[in-house]
């Protein structure tokens, strides 16, 4: 376990005299992939998502970030539960999980439970740890998992809630020194438009059926 460790924090290169690490380089292509695998509805992204987290585990808690690190256990479970209901999630009748809207009593509960989570994240951290951005590492833990539900449930409007995730993480782990990471998390947000803009294609798609026979 030790040599797999060193292995993972051998120096790739320096950025701002700062070593980025083999672990965060490796996070960078899968963290990629990923996106662009999701953009695609392609269900190979659940896979390469769940390896990017355990390498993000190691990285945040190397960094201090460790609501960021707790995160990614909850993005394994719910990749587990993602890939699952992109295969049965349509239900019998469906090939796969179709793309849709988040209703309105749904957006009522995600952002009250946002607003639960974002407190007490924040109390939490401030008052467990030695995080020196509680309320930031707090608020892109929130934003993260609230994109991630719709995502599983392949709502369009996840894609709004990584974009504000994604600007607020690329000058975070700026301020941690991660600026692999910060760089990926600009191209993320590249990819999130691409998503979006696919995602609503597809949702509109669905739509022209439904109008053609009513």
């Amino acid at each position: 376990m030790n040599a797999l460790m060193d292995f993972l924090y051998l120096p790739l290169f320096t950025i701002a005299e700062v070593p980025t690490t083999l672990a965060e380089g490796l996070a960078f292509i899968t963290g990629a992939l990923c996106v662009w695998l999701v953009a695609r509805q392609h269900i190979a992204n659940w896979g390469i998502g769940i390896a990017n987290c355990l390498l993000f585990i190691l990285i945040f808690t190397d960094s201090g970030l460790y609501a960021d690190a707790g995160l990614q256990l909850v993005f394994i479970a719910l990749g587990v539960y993602g890939w699952w209901n992109w295969v049965k999630g349509g239900g019998p009748a469906a090939d796969a999980l179709p793309v849709s809207r988040t209703g309105r009593i749904e957006w009522f509960g995600l952002i009250g439970a946002g607003l639960i989570g974002l407190a007490g994240i924040a109390i939490l951290l401030t008052a467990a740890t030695d995080s020196t951005v509680p309320f930031w590492d707090a608020l892109t833990t929130v934003l993260s998992l609230l994109a991630t539900y719709g995502q599983c449930r392949k709502r369009v409007e996840s894609w709004y809630l990584w974009i504000a995730a994604d600007i607020v993480y690329v000058p975070l782990y700026a301020y941690k020194g991660l600026y692999l990471t910060s760089i990926l998390y600009i191209g993320f947000m590249a990819l999130c438009v691409i998503g979006l803009l696919n995602w609503k294609k597809d949702l509109a798609a669905q739509a022209q059926p439904a109008e053609a026979t009513a």
